[in-house]
């Protein structure tokens, strides 16, 4: 069947030789559509909506993927400044597809577009080409008619369509079946110029010679129009020679899994907890929100903007620029290190900067979706120099902690107070038989047991549990996020005492936090151990008292100071590991009881916000701190 003969494609013929496929700019869905059209069917010229002088540069470029370039049309405006246009290169643009079939097949290649000094954009947002998975090309692009915008008489936009409608009757003397890449916005006016054979007006002279350069790798992403991370695996699958039907959607979700891979090696795996909270239950609920989010906002595919967004709501700033690093990644673009290097422009939106450094205003003739900034606060890791520049400045006669940091653990700490409680009353609980009341419930277990060895009980005959309330409460609770705790990493080991009687009392060893500056007066650490006296009172040092120069390790002194500081006998003791011998030893020494609560009992991410924080370089650092600590 030819393309003409098609039932559903005879609204895209304009005559028996010309077969108009509308598109949709810079969409990779777009694209396989094009392919998979011209790989099916017989064609002897591809048509394209680029003017003749950028044939050429386009075709070399294309020839030369997958690394991304663009050619650059120079332009001179009427009130005399420097402007350009550009096409890009990009494997995801129908055009760009269309192009690199029809060179692998040997098709002639046709460029009609109209020459211009100064190209004039046409902005509109069309309909997602995902879609076009499930919906005809023909239902897609028939629907879409009311909404496009029509040009107006006199305007450079008419002027192109009628020029291209004038050369499709060139074309048709010299080939039979002829495909036109035909925008979607241009299709049905482009199809009425042909037919009513409109007046044209010959092409202006261009302002001067397109030139080819290549792009750096860091601005791809205003350039190519899905994220270079997606258009590095389509390159991928097609050098493979795998289906990428879905790859615009599947391709989303390897982005978040490699993110996660790259996010977990830059972590610490001492504590696996830790380590790998962002767990698959975790990563199911963030995929579910983004596409909410999407849908919201009327889109079948999210943008990097709401990807990077919901990590950061779900995951942290941490988690949310692994995600925006790794969407960036393209390892097909060559860098600095190349010998033969073409001239290389960086991008932007709306502008790029010439190899020689002048930023001029750029317009894409291959324009998807416009693109506009939208704000989002993530705070990267500052440079070293910088880093090492705060550390110098540091006062060391001053520091405090930052009050929304003490909130928190000083809120988690009660929380696990009162879990040592129960567990208290636990270890003094006992079962009954049943008489009057059922006390704190019926303990089935214990029935059934004595259900089985006199079976002539009667089913009324229960057993029941009785807790009673535990005496003492829990003074000094002990926190060990990693055992063993190796000295030479955790070598910053002080005491803290309460600024209001809202606090703990304070004993922990923890990494230095000169070694890791996030701001001005702001130092980040984390702790290996803390001890936590409530209610505050002021003791002695006790990485400095020599009455704990009998333990080994840091854990067993932690312990050993709680131990000899409690006033009440139990020490709520929460540990990744079972309690050891040698710590029950150092209880009885001093006449205490450990309760154990073990640390998986709370979530990772919980845990590793805990043991993050930060040091002030005085009490006037509060007032812009928040400007550079991440919650």
């Amino acid at each position: 069947m030819s393309l003409a003969a098609s039932p559903s494609n005879t609204i895209f013929t304009l005559s028996p030789n010309i077969y108009v496929l509308p598109i949709v700019h810079g969409s990779g869905d777009m694209a396989q559509t094009v392919r998979d059209i011209m790989v099916s069917q017989d064609v002897d010229c591809l048509a394209l909506p680029l003017p003749p002088s950028v044939e050429t540069l386009v075709e070399e470029g294309v020839a030369s993927l997958p690394i991304i370039s663009l050619v650059v049309c120079p332009e001179q405006h009427e009130d005399e400044s420097s402007r350009c246009s550009y096409v890009p290169i990009d494997p995801c643009q129908p055009v760009i597809m269309g192009i690199r079939v029809a060179m692998g097949e040997g098709i002639p290649r046709a460029y009609l577009d109209r020459e211009v000094a100064a190209f004039q954009p046409t902005s509109w947002v069309g309909p997602d080409p995902y879609v076009l998975k499930t919906v005809p090309l023909a239902s897609f692009s028939a629907g879409t008619i009311p909404f496009l915008p029509s040009p107006q008489m006199g305007t450079q936009r008419q002027a192109r369509i009628a020029w291209m409608a004038f050369r499709l009757h060139e074309l048709e003397l010299d080939y039979r079946k002829i495909v036109y890449l035909c925008p979607l916005m241009d299709w049905p006016w482009v199809r009425q110029a042909y037919l009513d054979r409109m007046p044209y007006v010959v092409p202006e002279q261009p302002s001067g010679r397109p030139a080819w350069w290549d792009v750096k790798p860091a601005s791809l992403y205003f350039l190519l129009s899905e994220l270079p991370f997606v258009t590095q695996l389509y390159e991928q699958r097609r050098a493979e020679a795998r289906a990428d039907t879905h790859l615009s959607i599947d391709g989303m979700k390897e982005l978040v899994l490699e993110a996660r891979s790259r996010w977990l090696a830059s972590r610490s795996t001492t504590v696996a907890q830790e380590a790998n909270w962002v767990t698959p239950q975790l990563l199911q609920r963030y995929f579910h929100y983004v596409r909410n989010r999407t849908l919201l906002e009327h889109r079948l595919k999210p943008d990097l903007y709401t990807l990077v967004h919901a990590a950061q709501q779900m995951a942290g700033d941490a988690f949310a620029l692994a995600l925006l690093e790794t969407a960036k990644t393209y390892e097909y673009q060559p860098d600095s290190s190349r010998l033969v290097i073409k001239p290389t422009a960086t991008m932007g939106i709306g502008e790029l900067q010439d190899p020689g450094g002048e930023i001029l205003p750029a317009t894409n003739r291959l324009q998807g979706d416009p693109q506009a900034w939208r704000s989002l606060t993530l705070r990267p890791k500052p440079p070293i120099p910088q880093k090492q520049s705060w550390a110098h400045q540091w006062d060391p006669y001053r520091q405090c902690s930052w009050p929304p940091e003490d909130l928190r653990i000083e809120s988690f700490a009660s929380h696990v107070r009162q879990q040592s409680q129960q567990a208290l009353g636990a270890d003094l609980a006992r079962v009954e038989r049943f008489s009057t009341s059922l006390e704190d419930g019926i303990d089935l277990r214990e029935t059934l047991r004595q259900w089985a060895i006199k079976p002539q009980r009667s089913v009324f005959d229960l057993q029941v549990k009785v807790t009673p309330p535990a005496r003492g409460t829990i003074e000094v609770l002990v926190f060990l996020f990693e055992v063993p705790a190796d000295p030479n990493v955790y070598t910053w080991r002080t005491t803290w005492f309460a600024e209001h009687q809202e606090e703990s009392t304070l004993s922990f060893y923890a990494t230095p936090f000169s070694s890791q500056m996030v701001g001005p007066g702001i130092g980040q650490a984390r702790y290996g151990g803390t001890m936590f006296l409530y209610p505050p009172r002021p003791i002695p040092d006790i990485w400095d008292n020599p009455l704990f120069n009998f333990t080994t390790t840091l854990e067993e002194r932690l312990l050993a100071g709680a131990c000899a500081h409690s006033q009440e006998p139990h020490v709520a003791v929460v540990s990744p590991v079972p309690l050891k011998a040698a710590w029950r030893n150092i209880a009885r020494r001093y006449g205490r009881k450990l309760v154990p609560l073990p640390l998986h009992r709370f979530s990772g991410q919980t845990v590793a916000r805990l043991r993050q924080f930060h040091v002030l370089n005085g009490h006037e650092i509060r007032s812009y701190a928040a400007k550079f600590i991440h919650e």
